[in-house]
């Protein structure tokens, strides 16, 4: 790089290259690592301050560890195909000799003394990372802010939350402020910021990818339901990361290898696809309805096979009540008895005819394991009903969330109310479509859909059969065909 800091077209591009592109780069000599990195690291400081993504830096290490991988390119060897590329990773992720504290005040000054198990992997192909991105208390919202980072703004929008819990994630990406990104999903946490930010992002079939190390302190259990997976300004690079990634974790490593089978289609043509625009238990702006038909009527333009009916014989709203239940009784371990009996009390506490989702999810929080089982039960149903369907189509697309990014709104949960066009709505009635997928340990894959009108993106998900990752994230490469895809946010060239 020169001393004239100016922008050029070529800096620019930069900024906003998949990885893909920036590790070919690397390799031939383009732009050597160090470049890039300390230009990555420029933008962070010019731009993150309006953005607060990148809320743990570690850019010294960054530099040196740039400045290695240029030295073994010149020797002639490539670490593997994420070489020299810099990346940043969400704060709950263990990266040895950095903070990992989930927004925790009390833990703000634990460092972790290994990395997660995804980091090695990542580390192992050639990357290596800048610093953490931002996340809310616990990973428990659809806003990333806490009392020890702060708030982390939308690109698009900073009045606005980039969506939770992998907002900082999205929001350097969506700004060109990281080449690659690593997130988790439990409930909508890769899928929700990739929608409001314009970005990419897998949640990987359940169980596919290692989470060891992506664990709250003093915890080593992987809880039911969460996965982690890549985010990325390319479906090209959600699948390039999760090749990297993918695998049987230690306790599973001596005993089984995953081999993913292959996309189910490498064009459009005679792809079936099920569009699911709306539930109509489950409020959705009609403009986010109308993206998927118009999403749908892309696909069968270009000679999918195309229904707005086919549908998995479940019940969407018991699906939901399953998925609450197994989603609130899930990572409860090390709590103490003090929250416990809590929780105990507020569930005591409810009208047995409340139905609500906060009233399932408190229930669910204290849940006997007689009732777990009756859910698991009925979850493994799904998961085979949901097979059956996938025996006759191939993906379905739906939204991810009811409205685009929303503004800020630090009160607390119970007392959120956001407008879905005319609709009153709280903030527990937002889980649906995001636990199709999730409830049934299914893939699924974000992808940008264009704008809104008043000019947010629009993200949906493409769902398919456990173990179609591959499936789910060509079909978001071959809609960009058609579509286009991530853009950049205004005011992050210049």
């Amino acid at each position: 790089m020169t001393e004239d800091r100016r922008p050029t077209d070529r800096s620019i591009e930069l900024a906003f290259s998949s990885a893909t592109d920036l590790a070919q780069l690397i390799q031939r000599k383009q732009v050597s690592s160090f470049e890039l990195t300390r230009y990555y690291i420029e933008r962070i400081e010019q731009f993150d301050k309006a953005l607060n993504a990148v809320v743990v830096r570690n850019f010294e290490h960054a530099l040196e560890a740039a400045k290695l991988s240029d030295a073994s390119l010149a020797r002639g060897h490539r670490s593997g195909p994420l070489h020299g590329v810099p990346m940043t990773i969400k704060e709950a992720f263990d990266v040895s000799g950095l903070p990992t504290t989930w927004g925790v005040p009390e833990q703000r000054d634990n460092l972790a003394q290994n990395d997660a198990a995804v980091v090695e992997h990542l580390k192992a192909a050639g990357a290596h990372f800048m610093g953490k991105t931002n996340v809310p208390l616990r990973l428990a919202d659809w806003q990333s802010y806490n009392d020890i980072y702060g708030t982390t703004n939308n690109p698009w929008d900073t009045r606005r939350s980039p969506g939770g819990s992998s907002g900082g994630s999205a929001a350097a990406l969506a700004a060109g402020l990281t080449g690659l990104e690593f997130a988790s999903d439990i409930g909508g946490s890769i899928r929700n910021p990739s929608h409001f930010c314009g970005v990419y992002g897998h949640k990987p079939t359940y169980g596919i990818v290692p989470t060891l190390g992506h664990n709250p302190l003093g915890v080593v259990s992987a809880p039911d339901l969460n996965v982690v997976g890549p985010m990325a300004r390319s479906a090209e690079d959600l699948q390039l990361a999760l090749d990297v990634v993918a695998g049987p974790d230690r306790f599973r490593s001596s005993g089984w290898r995953l081999v993913l089978p292959p996309p189910r289609a490498s064009t459009l043509r005679g792809l079936r696809v099920a569009i699911w625009p709306k539930e109509d238990f489950a409020p959705t702006s009609a403009e986010i309805s109308d993206r998927v038909r118009d999403v749908g009527e892309v696909l069968a333009r270009a000679g999918a096979i195309v229904s707005d009916l086919a549908r998995p014989e479940i019940s969407p709203r018991q699906s939901h009540n399953t998925y609450l239940n197994l989603l609130a009784s899930s990572g409860l371990a090390n709590l103490p008895d003090e929250y416990y009996s809590a929780i105990a009390g507020m569930a005591a506490e409810l009208d047995a005819r409340d139905e609500s989702p906060l009233a399932v999810l408190t229930r669910a929080r204290v849940l006997d394991h007689r009732s777990w089982s009756d859910h698991d039960e009925a979850r493994t149903n799904y998961r085979l009903r949901w097979r059956a369907f996938f025996n006759d189509w191939d993906v379905v697309i739906c939204p991810i969330s009811a409205t685009t990014a929303y503004k800020h709104d630090h009160r607390p949960r119970p007392e959120r109310v956001l407008a879905v066009d005319a609709t009153q709505t709280s903030h527990y009635e937002h889980y649906f479509w995001v636990g199709l997928a999730t409830v049934a340990y299914l893939p699924s894959t974000a992808f940008p859909s264009g704008l809104s009108r008043d000019g947010l993106p629009i993200g949906l998900q493409i769902i398919g059969p456990e173990y179609g990752d591959r499936t789910t994230i060509e079909v978001a490469r071959l809609i960009a065909q058609e579509l286009g895809g991530f853009q950049a946010p205004p005011g992050f060239g210049v």
